[in-house]
């Protein structure tokens, strides 16, 4: 069973998204997502300061099994991208929910947010 943290929110498709009291959000890949991927050998992540909506693709993950877009969980600004990704994607293999965080967003909060808690992502990856 992969690691699913109780404290954070989860996407359908597999990013993960830890809320902030002060409006903002940090986003990732979640334990299945990496495990599902392989070895991860590449990361696009978008600019600081790109404008996107709920479910809006903003990066991509490569592998050596696949390529997957990835999809933001909540509509935001992009504050930060974290630097260490580019230089060591692999990061992600080890420790998806820490040091290799996505994006730091500023939430718009437009709308509320349609995430699924730690135990409805354990029943959708089964």
């Amino acid at each position: 069973m992969s690691n699913i943290p109780a404290d954070l929110h989860y996407a359908k498709s597999h990013e993960w998204i830890r809320l902030a009291a002060d409006g903002t959000a940090l986003v990732g890949i979640t334990d299945y997502a990496q495990s599902s991927l392989g070895d991860i050998t590449f990361m696009q992540l978008p600019k600081v300061g790109a404008i996107l909506a709920t479910g809006a693709t903003f990066g991509v993950v490569e592998s050596v099994k696949a390529a997957s877009d990835l999809y933001l969980p909540a509509a935001g600004v992009v504050l930060a991208v974290n630097p260490a990704l580019e230089a060591s994607p692999e990061m992600l293999n080890r420790d998806p929910y820490g040091e290799a965080w996505m994006l730091k967003l500023k939430l718009d909060g437009s709308a509320p947010l349609e995430l699924l808690d730690a135990t409805a992502y354990a029943r959708h990856v089964g």
